[in-house]
């Protein structure tokens, strides 16, 4: 029979399952392969799920599970969504009753289903949606929303938001991730408004998708004027092509022009951006100030003069802004490496280590995954990689669990001998520049406990970040005026969500900023394949942070350390064009060797 779940419409036999490997034949009818099996759950905050205009800094309970209907090129939640097994120990198995309970005991106000796609694991979310709204919760999702008609009518009642990511308005686009038909969603979409949900789209801004996308956004205006469209800046991990991803300022301005169509259009993965800014659609007032809070995340910081918490309209002119539901105050409630998406990263940190100790079979990267879950490490592993002995000791731990031990002390000695002539020049240094390390734009600071910090200090700096309170994920905003009272004498861009040299400093002279950094031309940021945090090649962007604080004592060659990198880690080259900014995988070509097997065997076919 054909799977009845999503619009793929897998033919499903007994004992044989659909392309997404969730669903099965018994007894003439379908059930769930690992239903009540969860792999994250966690109290977060609205804007995690990420949804903007409802309810806002409302308490959310994420639950996620593995697997997704769509297999979409350089997928931010690859680890999760293809690459965990679906069987494995590490996750937790829970009926609806006791997921709910932990809700309740969180003190959240809804359940959330994100990170991989509620439409591989239908009948579990649908039993806990049901039970949520049996207490009283309010209950949300982010999905692909390729649901057939039949599937989604059950939810049609109990769902009171969504975040539907729309992956293009043409068959080809849609294809690319699995779909056929961008009609489906669109169907969907008016589907889930006309029932009463409130519904969030999302769109990946790439630098090959803008005509599509304009497309998505005059479609959307039809539906509802008033729909709110996150468009993600495209960051190219695993498999995606580097040259897609667009710079800070061209998404911005391309969201400007989008806003003519649909005042409310948010601009993601951008840190330091203020297009996450609700702003009056009437007179152009600030209403609702928030913040970068890890990929695919906002944060809310607070509303403008004379907005209501308890009705969200223009404090200027009193204009609706289609916020729906009261604000709740704003607060932290995500962990390090906990809710949203940051927990996938944690994943490829991992796997990096894993990959550099010449891993070629995922199952021995997700052996470690498990190793690492099971024992509830992911705080310590937050801790462990913000310093280079503590990192040492996680590639020791894992080379251990491997059974690898003689290949992570090979690494650990390799970039120990990168290191060791950083440490012996910085130790003879006079002065130690004072740094300031951005993420994005100029007012983003990384929080002073991070990784990046710390490596200006083994290089010689004086990081001036360690001297901020940057509460946040992976810090937060600073104001201009701090900024200036900081005068850095050096400024690193973070080399994972980076910027154009050109126009950051462009832009430190649009906000008014007279900094020794941008007048004496030190901003930089670690040329690819350098790094500055996560996999082990952040030894490169130390010696690069190393030779640009004191180019009187350093002169490393960027192109050739890399060389020599790859050579002793990978034994191989990788072409430029061939490396994005995934923290695990080393190229965009790289494969596993061994891979989803035993999964892909078991697995039928789709008409």
């Amino acid at each position: 029979m054909r799977c009845p779940i999503c619009e793929r419409g897998c033919i499903l036999e007994s004992g044989k399952t659909g392309l997404c490997g969730r669903y099965t034949l018994e007894d003439g009818g379908v059930e769930e392969c690992y239903p009540d099996r969860y792999l994250i759950t966690s109290p977060i905050s609205v804007e995690t799920i990420p949804l903007l205009h409802f309810h806002p800094g409302a308490p959310f309970f994420q639950i996620s599970t593995v697997g997704c209907n769509f297999d979409c090129p350089g997928c931010i939640a690859t680890v999760t969504a293809r690459e965990m097994r679906p069987d494995s120990p590490a996750l937790r198995r829970m009926p609806p009753e006791a997921v709910v309970d932990m809700a309740e005991k969180q003190g959240c106000r809804g359940i959330a289903f994100l990170m991989n796609d509620p439409l591989a694991s239908y009948f579990t979310f649908l039993e806990v949606a049901r039970e949520a709204k049996a207490r009283g919760l309010m209950v949300g999702c982010a999905s692909n929303a390729y649901f057939t008609e039949a599937s989604l009518e059950p939810f049609l009642g109990l769902l009171d938001c969504i975040n539907v990511g729309v992956k293009g308005m043409s068959a080809a686009r849609a294809r690319l991730c699995g779909g056929a038909n961008p009609e489906v969603v669109l169907r969907n979409i008016r589907a889930l408004i006309g029932a009463g949900v409130h519904v969030e789209v999302a769109c990946m801004d790439r630098l090959d998708n803008r005509d599509d996308t304009r497309l998505l956004a005059a479609t959307l205006a039809e539906i509802s004027p008033d729909m709110v469209l996150q468009m993600m800046r495209f960051v190219p991990i695993e498999d995606a092509d580097p040259a897609l991803e667009p710079a800070i300022a061209d998404t911005e301005a391309f969201a400007r022009e989008l806003r003519r169509t649909l005042p409310f259009t948010y601009v993601f993965n951008t840190p330091g951006t203020r297009g996450l800014d609700t702003v009056c659609p009437s007179c152009g007032a600030p209403v609702v100030s928030r913040d970068f809070y890890g990929p695919m995340g906002a944060r809310l910081v607070g509303l403008a003069p004379g907005v209501s918490p308890e009705s969200v309209h223009c404090g200027a002119c009193g204009a609706d802004t289609a916020v729906r539901g009261p604000v709740e105050p704003p607060v932290m409630r995500e962990g390090a490496f906990q809710g949203g998406y940051p927990f996938t990263r944690a994943l490829e940190i991992v796997e990096s280590m894993c990959l550099a100790m010449g891993v070629d079979d995922q199952a021995e990267v997700v052996a470690v995954w498990e190793h690492l879950l099971a024992r509830g490490m992911l705080h310590q592993l937050h801790k462990d990689i913000q310093t280079i002995d503590g990192y040492m000791r996680l590639i020791r731990e894992f080379g251990g669990v491997l059974g690898r031990d003689r290949a992570a002390s090979g690494l650990v000695d390799f970039l120990a001998e990168m290191i060791a002539p950083v440490r012996e020049g910085a130790a003879k240094v006079a002065r130690h520049p004072r740094t300031f390390y951005a993420m994005g734009k100029p007012l983003f600071g990384l929080k002073g406990d991070r990784f990046e910090n710390h490596l200006v200090g083994v290089a010689g700096g004086e990081s001036l970040n360690t001297t901020l309170d940057l509460d946040g994920r992976p810090g937060r905003t600073v104001s201009a005026a701090t900024l200036q009272e900081l005068d850095p004498e050096v400024i690193f861009i973070s080399s994972f969500l980076s910027n154009n040299i050109d126009d950051f400093c462009r832009e430190c002279g649009e906000l008014g900023l007279d900094v020794a950094a941008v007048r004496d031309g030190r901003v930089y940021t670690a040329p690819v394949p350098s790094s500055d945090f996560g996999a082990p090649k952040w030894v490169l962007g130390l010696r690069f942070i190393a030779s640009k604080l004191h180019p009187e004592v350093f002169h490393f060659d960027s192109v050739a350390d890399a060389a020599d990198y790859h050579a002793h880690v990978f034994g191989r080259h990788f072409p430029l064009a061939s490396i994005n900014r995934s923290f695990a995988k080393p190229s965009r070509d790289w494969r596993f060797v061994k891979g989803r097997g035993r999964e892909d065997n078991a697995r039928g076919a789709t008409l």
